[in-house]
């Protein structure tokens, strides 16, 4: 079993400038996942993903095994994530001179995942007849019981109405939101053309709220950093 783990990391970022290679507690962002994988003991190899110099130099300072370039038109602000992979994956593989079985990207925002979670998600993608792989959170708001949409009059209702109303949330079918840390592919199902991360055979891989934090906004890292402090660090 080949495995590829991706880390994708542009140098565009508008909400925090130059975030994938800002310091979080000693270290360049994007490094603490690229130290993830590599703890893990999953992939035989690990790549980064960047149209910067910067960041790719971060990467290779950091371990990573491939510096990849990612071209212009997979750079931009409105470019789809999964061609960015894809992209990578063919470029290791022209490297290496072998096809991938499973690509596994981790995002660089998204540091307080663990190493278990990333071996779990793994493990569970491979031992099931799953495409692909999603990670995420409980959500806190439910689309059957507190979730609502707003119609063009103003009015509002929930957006998916029950067939029978719930009066409780805890009656609500389970509803998760995606946390962007960790992605899971079957080679095959990367390289189908598809770049919608969900599908028909796409499965979840849960992990708590305190682990789900995607850096976005200056308040997300700080929330990360005080995290990180408070865990000192500790990324098993």
């Amino acid at each position: 079993m080949k495995r590829l783990a991706v880390i994708c990391a542009r140098s565009g970022s508008k909400g925090i400038p130059s975030k994938n290679i800002r310091p979080l507690q000693g270290k360049p962002l994007l490094a603490h996942s690229i130290d993830q994988a590599r703890l893990s003991g999953m992939f035989d190899w690990i790549a980064v993903s960047s149209d910067g110099e910067q960041i790719l130099n971060a990467g290779r300072d950091a371990g990573a095994d491939f510096m990849i370039h990612r071209p212009e038109e997979l750079s931009n602000d409105t470019s789809p994530k999964v061609p960015a992979i894809r992209h990578c994956a063919t470029m290791v593989e022209r490297e290496i001179g072998q096809t991938l079985d499973t690509i596994v990207d981790l995002d660089a925002t998204a540091p307080l995942r663990s190493v278990q979670d990333i071996k779990g998600a793994v493990s569970k993608l491979e031992s099931s007849d799953a495409d692909n792989l999603v990670t995420g959170m409980t959500a806190r708001r439910s689309p059957y019981f507190n979730l609502v949409e707003e119609a063009d009059d103003g009015r509002v209702g929930l957006s998916k109405p029950p067939a029978t109303p719930i009066a409780r949330r805890q009656d609500a079918p389970r509803c998760f939101d995606l946390n962007a840390s960790v992605f899971v592919w079957k080679r095959e199902t990367l390289f189908s053309k598809n770049d919608y991360v969900l599908g028909d055979n796409t499965i979840l891989f849960e992990m708590p709220e305190e682990r789900s934090i995607d850096i976005d906004t200056e308040l997300d890292f700080a929330f990360v950093e005080f995290m990180m402090a408070r865990k000192g660090q500790n990324i098993d």
